[in-house]
């Protein structure tokens, strides 16, 4: 049988000679230098070393651009059909590394200064001092006790919306009725949410809810008042937002297990309860784990529900780090200090979410 027609997508090397290759690597090479030689000219600009009339960081990135196109470039040159098959990736990894690296350096240059937006002096390198009132200001570490209760709510959060996901997925009347009304709240933005419940219907004078109570004898009802209530008010308020989110996906899940299973272990005796703790539970596994992963993600950048209905109140009790770090630059406009917690809390979500990570990896896998 001839195989001629599968050697059509195989690449061979090509027959590349030396000089054509050292050009390649030539106008590679020649570029970078080039961009190294106008960052360091633009870094020695800006901090006053020299003074040769840049007002921006322009040329450095057309010095970029230029050597992203150099390097494409010189890999068709320098490697024949193995460099076009490298040009699928590269321009994806300029922009990944002109989006994410770069200004991510540029936040630690930040986050190492002394820079508040209403001093006339502009920005000040000023070492470890942002470190060290980090490590001494009890309200961003309030902000990240703050954030444990919040993830831990998520647990609760999962139980409701598998308990939600089972309903939805018997034989119920009105079952499509109900799957779309539970998915409302998923429709709206968190910062409407806050409006229409936060700022509306839980208002301490005219609201609805207040007022109610009011009604039935309770005297002076506030929800926002007291530490730990505002706090358990912020997680109603982000629970009711997100949980259809997680509902919708261990629904799918649900759909995707074939009642074969269920009529099998139904057949062998097996209670309602067992089926689900044996069956149904450990097949769900995946599905709820990346729910939860996912669902933590969303829960770290909590910030629009505090913003708008306490702004951290009363006293930094339902701050998350995400609300403390924009009114930070927001209200004191320190951007040097806001910078270096924004930084600090990346570095703490990365070794997080990769314990995390190891450990659902280590809990998927097969026991038997």
């Amino acid at each position: 049988m001839s195989s001629e027609g599968d050697l059509l997508h195989v690449v061979t090397a090509d027959e590349i000679s030396d000089r054509r290759r050292r050009f390649g690597k030539t106008i590679v090479w020649g570029s970078a230098g080039l961009m190294f030689l106008v960052a360091f000219l633009q870094t020695a600009d800006q901090n006053g070393w020299i003074d040769i009339g840049f007002q921006n960081w322009r040329p450095t990135l057309y010095a970029y651009v230029l050597w992203g196109i150099c390097l494409c470039a010189g890999q068709v040159i320098a490697r024949g059909e193995h460099g076009k098959r490298s040009l699928f990736v590269l321009p994806a990894t300029l922009f990944v590394v002109s989006m994410v690296v770069f200004p991510l350096l540029f936040g630690l240059v930040i986050a190492f200064s002394d820079w508040n937006l209403s001093s006339p002096d502009g920005r000040q390198f000023n070492g470890w001092d942002n470190a060290r009132q980090m490590w001494s200001d009890p309200f961003y570490w309030n902000a990240l006790k703050n954030m444990v209760y919040y993830t831990l709510a998520i647990i609760v959060e999962y139980g409701i919306a598998f308990g939600l996901a089972i309903l939805l997925n018997a034989e119920i009347r009105a079952r499509k009725f109900f799957r779309v009304a539970f998915l409302l709240p998923l429709m709206l933005s968190p910062v409407a949410v806050s409006w229409m419940i936060g700022k509306s219907m839980l208002e301490n004078r005219f609201g609805p809810i207040s007022r109610m109570l009011r009604e039935l004898g309770v005297d002076n009802p506030s929800f926002f008042s007291s530490p730990e209530v505002a706090r358990l008010m912020i997680m109603l308020m982000d629970a009711w937002t997100y949980i259809p989110f997680m509902m919708i996906m261990i629904l799918a899940g649900l759909q995707a297990i074939p009642r074969e299973l269920n009529e099998a272990a139904e057949v062998d005796g097996a209670s309602a309860w067992r089926r689900f703790w044996e069956v149904t539970f450990p097949l769900m596994l995946p599905v709820s784990i990346t729910a939860i992963l996912i669902r933590i993600i969303f829960k770290l950048k909590l910030a629009d529900i505090i913003i708008n209905v306490t702004s951290g109140g009363p006293g930094g009790a339902t701050d998350s780090v995400t609300s403390f770090i924009f009114r930070e630059y927001r209200d004191r406009s320190n951007v040097g200090y806001g910078t270096l917690l924004a930084i600090f809390y990346l570095i703490l979500i990365v070794i997080a979410m990769t314990i995390l990570m190891k450990a659902a990896e280590r809990w998927m896998r097969p026991r038997y």
